[in-house]
């Protein structure tokens, strides 16, 4: 695991620990320290932790005018012991929605298991999406890439109900784009999913 790393193209044009908004501005990172680890295996020094003893991000991109942000999640998410929605979403999500973001695409190549619970945090966040920065149109939470093994277990759970996720989110090339393009795309496919 420790050779897979939070995705650094889109560095040059944001950087979480650079960032005053960010719930890890001024962060320092020793690159050259592996102290973090999930089930004994040493993960990359660039993922943040939240909380999560099993599940890591990383805020590889955020944009406060088109409240925007992509995170990308390694590990095991697992709710029913370690309740890491709740984590994320008071740690992380609750922050990065009082300073405007409505807008989450959500990056789970990296989850390896999912362990479900209830979906009242889940519920919680989605209508915090909706109700919140009415400026910047209505929030979405979308899943991009998570493995279909993922998905089922999250829809066991009715958790497709509130994170948009599988079918044409499920986009191989999403590296190639640069972030705003990258927006575009999946602002247009959530679009195309709500009801009118």
């Amino acid at each position: 695991m420790h050779t897979l790393t939070p995705y650094e193209r889109w560095n040059q044009y944001y950087n979480s620990s650079y960032d005053d908004r960010s719930p890890f501005a001024g962060k320092e990172y020793n690159y050259d320290v592996y102290s973090e680890n999930i089930y004994g295996y040493y993960i990359d020094p660039a993922w943040d932790f939240f909380g999560s003893e099993t599940l890591y991000l990383k805020i590889i991109f955020a944009d406060y005018d088109l409240g925007f942000a992509v995170i990308e999640l390694i590990g095991e998410w697992n709710d029913a012991l370690n309740n890491d929605i709740m984590l994320l979403k008071r740690n992380i999500i609750e922050h990065m929605l009082d300073h405007g973001i409505n807008k989450f695409a959500l990056v789970g190549e990296n989850i390896m298991n999912f362990h479900g619970s209830d979906d009242c945090y889940y519920e919680e966040w989605f209508e915090d999406v909706e109700d919140a920065c009415p400026d910047k149109g209505s929030g979405w939470i979308a899943g991009i890439n998570f493995g279909e093994f993922i998905i089922d277990e999250m829809k066991n759970f009715n958790i497709d109900n509130y994170i948009n996720m599988s079918g044409s989110l499920q986009i191989e090339k999403w590296r190639i784009l640069p972030p705003l393009r990258f927006f575009e795309l999946v602002n247009g496919l959530i679009s195309r999913r709500l009801p009118i």
